[in-house]
């Protein structure tokens, strides 16, 4: 099994890069999305977050209404360390999971958003960044998720800088072109994973 950490800050384009990755045949873990499964109604993560939150938190049907707890957590290190605190061991636990259910011989992909943040980087035998300059995060995610350029901003600066990023790089996928662009670097990125596959690890 290659185990290969996949992250990239928020409006980077990782998701894209995650979704071509699978396609080709990676087995794909999105920590993103386990995390949203550990907090959904009913959940002992979700009967935490609104002990530590409060209920307005909540939407009316009972469920975490992301982006008031977002507002919340980026603005506030102590809150997002609190919040981070719930979560993380759940999906851990999750991720655990998965990883001993994948078949023997897989690409496994960790997407892993807070791969630089939280040190991550030694626990996988690649690490992947997906790349693009701070302009180009803040347009996206102006034009795609209608955010505002304080809320962006405030997103982008609450995660690690791209220079520290980079630095836990194994492979960068620069992503500020088109995405044919990104389909043939994806590729590449791809076939040298398979090489790496076929060599016995150290």
């Amino acid at each position: 099994m290659l185990k290969i950490g996949l992250t990239g800050g928020i409006g980077s384009g990782k998701s894209e890069v995650s979704r071509r990755l699978a396609e080709r045949g990676a087995l794909v873990i999105d920590a993103d999305k386990i995390a949203r499964e550990v907090v959904e109604p009913g959940t002992s993560g979700l009967a935490l977050i609104v002990e530590a939150f409060g209920e307005g938190v909540l939407r009316e049907d009972g469920s975490l209404n992301r982006e008031k707890l977002g507002q919340i957590v980026f603005a506030d290190a102590e809150k997002l360390a609190r919040l981070n605190a719930i979560v993380h061991p759940r999906v851990g636990e999750r991720v655990a999971e998965l990883q001993h259910s994948a078949p023997e011989g897989s690409i496994v992909v960790y997407d892993v958003p807070l791969l630089a943040e939280n040190n991550l980087a030694p626990m996988y035998d690649v690490v992947i960044v997906v790349d693009a300059s701070d302009e180009v995060r803040l347009a996206r995610l102006a034009e795609r998720r209608g955010m505002s350029e304080e809320d962006a901003r405030a997103r982008i600066k609450a995660q690690a800088s791209r220079e520290d990023r980079l630095k836990v790089a194994d492979i960068v996928i620069s992503n500020e072109g088109t995405l044919p662009d990104l389909d043939t670097r994806v590729a590449e990125v791809w076939t040298d994973l398979l090489e790496r596959q076929a060599t016995p690890q150290p």
